[in-house]
């Protein structure tokens, strides 16, 4: 009853598509009704308490699958989520339902979401990015150009004081922003207020000097909720412009909460996506990174590190292209050039 070929999508439904391997001897309608039935309503055997609800109602419907072109035994398939089976402003319960135990599926060799779309009516229950594009250009008086930024290196080892000093350096030599790298916490050899303190000295020096607004994103990333708070506070209080968070690591609901005291408290709000190539680089299993960077677009962040396409990283250059519209656009059309 999951699989429903002719079923037609409604406007409010998320719309999500699977790349499902299935296991040998295991019909593709099956692995995608399964994955379906797991993300929504179904379970492992028929209970009584079906009979208590609407199921087709809530259901999810995987209503097509196409081979993928060139891999054995790979396939697309689209599932249909009524918007009422999640949580408003969620992302967390978002990804509980439609990645949460389905990976696990022994019908399954492996499996990877490819995508997400999210009709209107759910992303208006979302905050999105604290401030945007614009705002930001307006608080920096920065217009009709990049913004050119650096991270420090080393990025461990520093002391305070000379990882201020390079930031000064950076920033009188006429970069707009330096900044702290992922892992560029609270280690016994920089301390986070030592590190904040030295280099807001840093970015009022060179703005003084050079007449131009500066910044550093500061990462207030922290074990705990209140820890980022404290961080995101003193920041604050320092008068600087931007601090920084690693949303994978930190957790969805961290990072939509710092999100909201962002926005409330005129920070500007960069994102570090440090551990996607756990979740994104395989091609038959995890999530898409654009799937990601949807979600974080609706989380709330102003900056996303969206990969380059040339560098270090492993990245497409049309794939990432595609995640820059995803960032910026309001709108973005099937494209499958750019993934």
């Amino acid at each position: 009853t999951y699989y429903t070929p002719d079923y037609t999508e409604s406007p409010n439904d998320i719309l999500a598509a699977f790349r499902i391997t299935p296991q040998p001897g295991v019909p593709a309608e099956e692995a995608g009704a399964a994955v379906a039935a797991e993300s929504s309503t179904g379970t492992w055997t028929t209970v009584w308490t079906d009979g208590l609800t609407s199921l087709d109602r809530y259901k999810g419907r995987c209503y097509d699958i196409e081979p993928v072109a060139g891999e054995e035994n790979q396939y697309i398939a689209y599932i249909a989520y009524p918007v009422d089976l999640f949580e408003e402003g969620s992302i967390t319960n978002l990804f509980t339902s439609i990645v949460g135990n389905v990976f696990g599926f022994k019908a399954l060799r492996a499996l990877r979401l490819e995508d997400l779309r999210i009709p209107p009516a759910y992303v208006k229950t979302f905050q999105g990015p604290p401030h945007g594009i614009q705002v930001e250009r307006d608080k920096l008086n920065k217009y009709g150009r990049s913004l050119l930024g650096c991270t420090i290196k080393p990025k461990l080892g520093l002391s305070a004081k000379n990882y201020g000093r390079a930031c000064y350096e950076c920033l009188r030599g006429g970069l707009d922003f330096t900044k702290d790298d992922e892992n560029v916490n609270s280690q016994p050899f920089m301390r986070w207020r030592d590190r904040f303190l030295f280099v807001a000295e840093a970015i009022f020096k060179a703005q003084h000097e050079t007449s131009e607004i500066k910044g550093h994103y500061l990462n207030v990333t922290a074990g705990t909720c209140e820890e980022i708070y404290k961080r995101a506070s003193f920041a604050r209080e320092l008068g600087v412009p931007i601090v920084m968070h690693d949303y994978l690591t930190g957790g969805f609901t961290a990072h939509t909460s710092l999100a909201a005291f962002c926005r409330d408290n005129g920070l500007l709000l960069h994102i570090h996506r440090v551990i996607h190539g756990v979740i994104d680089r395989q091609r038959n299993h995890g999530m898409h990174f654009r799937v990601l960077a949807k979600a974080l677009r609706l989380s709330g962040g102003d900056h996303l590190h969206s990969g380059t396409v040339v560098g270090k990283l492993e990245g497409e250059r049309e794939i990432t292209l595609g995640f820059v519209d995803l960032m910026r656009d309001d709108f973005i059309a099937r494209d499958r050039s750019r993934g």
